[in-house]
């Protein structure tokens, strides 16, 4: 029997747009369009985890508000894993997690968040528990069926691994598994993340070292440290990496350290705004069962959450400097411009932001509004100016 070539083109033509199809309906398509929000464990309680602990934190989302304001994931970091069964499958420890991982995420599922769990690219995680490798597929399949929304994916004890061949084969095999899971790269920079992430299905990838809950200095600090950089450190290190952040793929500065005492309230409050600027994941890793109200107010500031959340996903700039005072500009969506007056300084300074460095004629007027005090400043022509507190911040919008 003879097939005319019309029948031979449209089969053709029928398997590629079932494989583009097929491409385009990963699991992951489509994931963390804009920066992911939730709350981690590990920056206040390290390895002190258990299920009483995680599912009374997920009713504090709820509880506090914090949900209403954005957040949604609640993560399990490091330590809720003890052992490999005789079959290789991943057994999460019987004493601080009796009901299973299975039973948490139906915990977090039910009051409408989602659920993240941590392992390692290595032999072993950060904390020497067994880590991930040689069980990506397994541990995907495990992960799947226990309703596992978000992994982060560190990199301790990895040896001579490729970073960017190891993410491509556990995004390869979370997308196996059939469930869409948003995918962090925890590799702290160090095999430039930011140059291949995006193309290995990663939804976030770590820029510098830990984070420290401190404004500024650097520590020495090697793979497995707990600690290296204040935020000013991080801010420095991730200043030029703009061009790589967008919906779907974000530079990851790490978690908040807000409320968990080792910054003044002005220090916290600029640590969220920079984050916000930054277009960074926010994910919150304080107490949040008793937050005091100061903390909560700048958890849960949805002016500057929305400056974070913007759908166009740029991520903001250094725009001026001038020794210890700097503007930082982000486009916005709309064609505005979110601005901050940043003070690094140990004394209260004017700072002023030039509609030129925004990217605006000098002529223009614009209106600006102030996103911590709530307010709507006025009218401005060519700039604006404002004293800032000691390692403070002011943070506006700035409307043509």
């Amino acid at each position: 029997m003879r097939i005319s070539r019309c029948v031979v083109f449209t089969f053709i033509v029928t398997l590629l747009a079932g494989n583009l199809i097929a491409q385009n309906a990963l699991p992951s398509t489509n994931l963390a369009l804009t920066p992911p929000m939730g709350w981690n464990s590990w920056n206040k309680f390290a390895c002190n985890v258990n299920e009483q602990m995680i599912e009374s934190m997920a009713d504090a989302v709820v509880k506090s508000g914090m949900k209403d304001a954005g957040y949604q994931y609640v993560n399990i970091d490091d330590c809720w894993q003890v052992s490999r069964d005789a079959n290789g499958k991943i057994v999460p420890d019987p004493q601080l997690f009796p009901h299973g991982m299975k039973a948490v995420g139906d915990y977090i599922h039910s009051l409408g968040l989602k659920f993240g769990v941590y392992s390692d690219a290595g032999s072993k995680t950060c904390a020497g528990r067994p880590g991930g490798l040689g069980h990506e597929y397994q541990d995907a399949l495990q992960y799947a069926a226990w309703g596992v929304d978000y992994l982060k994916y560190d990199w301790c004890n990895t040896t001579t691994q490729d970073a960017k061949a190891s993410y491509a084969n556990i995004r390869a095999a979370l997308d196996s598994a059939g469930r869409p899971i948003v995918l962090s790269i925890c590799e702290w920079g160090t095999a430039k993340p930011w140059l291949w992430g995006n193309e290995v299905g990663g939804n976030l990838w770590r820029t510098t070292g830990d984070i420290q809950d401190r404004w500024q200095g650097r520590i020495e600090w090697k793979p497995g440290d707990c600690c290296s950089n204040g935020v000013l450190d991080i801010v420095d290190q991730e200043a030029e990496l703009y061009s790589y952040a967008g919906p779907g793929h974000w530079n990851d500065p790490d978690m908040l350290e807000i409320g968990n005492g080792g910054m003044t309230d002005t220090e916290d409050r600029s640590h969220f705004s920079l984050w916000a600027m930054l277009a960074a994941p926010l994910i919150a890793g304080n107490n949040l069962r008793d937050m005091r109200p100061e903390i909560h107010d700048i958890l849960t500031n949805k002016e500057v959450i929305a400056v974070d959340q913007d759908p166009a996903g740029h991520e903001g700039q250094r725009v001026w400097k001038n020794g210890d005072v700097e503007v930082w500009s982000k486009e916005m969506k709309d064609g505005s411009r979110a601005v901050i007056l940043l003070n690094r300084g140990s004394a209260q300074q004017e700072i002023s932001v030039n509609w030129e460095d925004l990217g605006y004629p000098t002529h223009v007027s614009a209106s600006v509004r102030d996103l911590w005090q709530h307010k709507d400043l006025g009218t401005f022509t060519g700039k604006f100016s404002s004293p800032v507190a000691s390692h403070g911040v002011v943070m506006i919008t700035v409307k043509p």
